[in-house]
């Protein structure tokens, strides 16, 4: 079995797996500064389970997100598992600072779709700009709650198994969107930052975020084709789109 393979394996039974190395020093440090940069001025406060900063739709802030969009050690996996009609619902970061404590445990996908374990309508990627571990608030998984059925642990449910992988900075983690989540808790004097891309097909196929929205004409050009298509760009910078929101940034 070849390392792609095995990965797709562990998605399958785990329901998130971790790739290496998938960007460099130098891409993390651009990531990680163009991220601050736009942290000063359209930061919000995320209270969705857990407090946190949060920067919204990262690619109509600088084009050196783009990259995240299409990498091609990610995008195969949701090609291979959703096929190639897909979009980016949305590239967001959450900023975990020191005091923020722990997210509570959740699927991103709605309860009516939270059933289809062979073909998710969403998968997600953590694109870690700080090195993870257990005390800046690392994410947290429960492996195989992608097969459960269930938005989030029932009341009263001790959940007993978590993961929270610690990896560095540029490595990325992906999981299926029915898979239970949650930040971890930031004990250290340094933020946490990092990066969560997710993608839709199927009966979910609106974004989050739309690109479309306040997306800078000058970035336009930059984009590849298949960034285009995957932000449904391809006919040029038209009238935003179905979207979740449009707010917070």
């Amino acid at each position: 079995m070849d390392e792609f393979e095995q990965k797709r394996t562990e998605l399958d039974i785990y329901g998130f797996t971790v790739i290496e190395n998938v960007l460099s020093t130098d891409e993390v440090s651009e990531m990680r500064e163009a991220l601050i940069k736009a942290e000063s001025s359209h930061v919000t406060e995320n209270g969705h389970r857990g407090t946190a900063g949060h920067v919204s739709n990262l690619p109509i802030h600088d084009p050196v997100f783009f990259k995240c969009i299409d990498h091609a050690k990610v995008l195969p996996f949701f090609e291979a598992i959703m096929g190639k009609d897909l979009i980016l619902g949305s590239l967001n970061s959450r900023i975990v600072r020191p005091g923020d404590g722990y997210q509570g445990l959740h699927s991103d996908i709605p309860p009516q779709h939270n059933h289809q374990t062979s073909a998710p309508i969403m998968m997600n990627t953590v694109w870690p700009l700080s090195d993870y571990k257990k005390e800046n608030g690392a994410t947290r998984v429960v492996p195989g709650t992608h097969r459960s059925g269930l938005q989030e642990p029932p009341e009263g449910f001790e959940v007993k198994y978590e993961v929270q992988p610690e990896i560095s900075a540029g490595s990325v983690i992906i999981f299926n969107g029915q898979t239970w989540h949650g930040g971890g808790e930031n004990t250290t004097d340094q933020n946490r930052y990092a990066m969560f891309g997710h993608y839709r097909v199927g009966a979910w196929t609106c974004f989050q975020c739309d690109p479309h929205h306040n997306f800078p004409e000058e970035f336009f050009d930059q984009l590849t084709d298949r960034q285009k298509e995957l932000l449904r760009m391809s006919n040029g910078l038209n009238v935003p789109h179905a979207a979740d929101s449009y707010g917070g940034y």
